[in-house]
């Protein structure tokens, strides 16, 4: 089965998930990294559905979001997002929206396994944050049929 093949049975999707819980990613994302949390704790995740432990992730509190926010204030500053060129802007979103297309089943399996809802119903969430990834994208060359002029500090 490819990545963009729908799991067909319950085993399938068994399979997937086998595939898919080893190789998690449990440390916190921040200022473009991997990281474990500052003081190293760590929290099980469980499936709600079987009490199962998903993984233990790191454990984050306010040292963690401090150093968080001091990296999205840097990232703000220096403009990497907000002075770059609508149309690169608007590429990285559609492919942010090809990727989460691309891995769509996966993805809505992890929040199946984290959520206890039916994957049906995180297969539809998936198509409505496909979609909206995608609007954003396309509205950012599309404001009043061009792009609206923007100086640094917007």
């Amino acid at each position: 089965m490819t990545v963009s093949q729908r799991p067909q049975s319950r085993a399938d999707w068994q399979a997937l998930a086998e595939r898919l819980i080893p190789r998690l990613e449990t440390r916190a994302f921040i200022d473009d990294a991997f990281v474990d949390a500052v003081d190293g704790a760590t929290l099980a995740t469980l499936n709600p559905a079987t009490g199962e432990t998903l993984a233990h992730v790191a454990s984050c509190d306010a040292a963690d979001a401090e150093r968080a926010v001091a990296a999205a204030r840097a990232a703000h500053a220096r403009g990497d997002w907000a002075r770059l060129a609508p149309a690169k802007r608007k590429r990285v979103l559609l492919r942010l929206a090809e990727l989460m297309e691309a891995h769509k089943h996966e993805l809505a399996l992890l929040d199946t396994l984290d959520m206890g809802k039916p994957v049906s119903s995180s297969l539809g969430d998936m198509a409505g944050a496909i979609g909206t990834v995608r609007h954003q994208a396309e509205s950012i060359d599309k404001v009043y049929g061009e792009v609206a002029p923007t100086g640094d500090d917007s």
